[in-house]
């Protein structure tokens, strides 16, 4: 058990390997040949879940959880994988998550982006949230966005068809980046376009007046921000892709 004091006052956090946090075990390092070999790396998360039947989503950037853990709750009938940099707020939330007895979340302490390169199987993620991402707004620092051209490309390699990436974000500067990253995959590449475009809906687990519900989009309501956001969806083969209108 992985465990370390949360504070004065505090309980013990537990991020209870194996059956909330992923292991070393279940996630072994990748193979010598990984480069020569790109697919050598790859294993597929579904095999982590209780029901490994059911359909597969994605969160990048979980923060202290407070999304997948609503999500997880209100649709019981879907496998989530969270992934979180952040240690304090990875453990806080696999503690959460342990506390509530869910059975349908693990949780990786990796970065999302190397995963979905490197590990992740074609076609298998139903769904990928991604709301407020880090915007490193400075520009020597845009190298470390989520979104960039390759990040669209193997998010729509993962992707079933019909999947969805979903994206919210608070940050005009980045929602600028993202939209010049999205037209680059669609409109601008012509007869290769990627993904059709469709209007945010919130997810269940919402709150009334709410987009996603997470702790930084209340915060972000608080102090007066505007949001931006947009759905990316993979066609199904042999539906027509329309370039973002965003």
């Amino acid at each position: 058990m992985t465990t370390h004091d949360a504070g004065p006052g505090s309980t013990t956090i537990d991020t209870a390997p194996g059956v909330i946090s992923v292991t070393r075990e279940e996630l072994p390092p990748l193979p010598d040949d990984i480069i020569s070999s790109p697919d050598a790396g790859h294993i597929d998360p579904r095999k982590w879940f209780v029901a490994p039947e059911l359909p597969f989503e994605i969160e990048i950037g979980c923060g202290k959880g407070t999304f997948v853990l609503n999500e997880s709750q209100e649709r019981t009938d879907a496998n989530f994988l969270g992934f979180e940099w952040e240690y304090e707020f990875f453990s806080y939330g696999c503690d959460r998550l342990r506390r509530a007895n869910v059975k349908n979340v693990r949780m990786l302490h990796a970065d999302a982006t190397e995963f979905i390169r490197w590990r992740c199987p074609s076609e298998i993620v139903r769904t990928i949230h991604l709301y407020f991402s880090d915007p490193w707004p400075k520009v020597r620092h845009h190298k470390r966005r989520v979104v960039q051209d390759s990040f669209l490309r193997q998010c729509h390699r993962i992707l079933l068809p019909g999947g969805e990436l979903r994206i919210v974000t608070d940050h005009m500067d980045y929602w600028a980046w993202m939209v010049e990253h999205f037209a680059r995959v669609n409109e601008k590449a012509g007869s290769k376009a990627i993904f059709q475009t469709r209007e945010f809906a919130p997810p269940a687990s919402a709150g009334e007046g709410e987009l996603v519900g997470t702790n930084f989009e209340r915060k972000y309501r608080r102090e007066g921000r505007p949001f931006n956001s947009i759905v990316l969806r993979k066609p199904n083969v042999g539906e027509p892709v329309i370039g973002p209108s965003a």
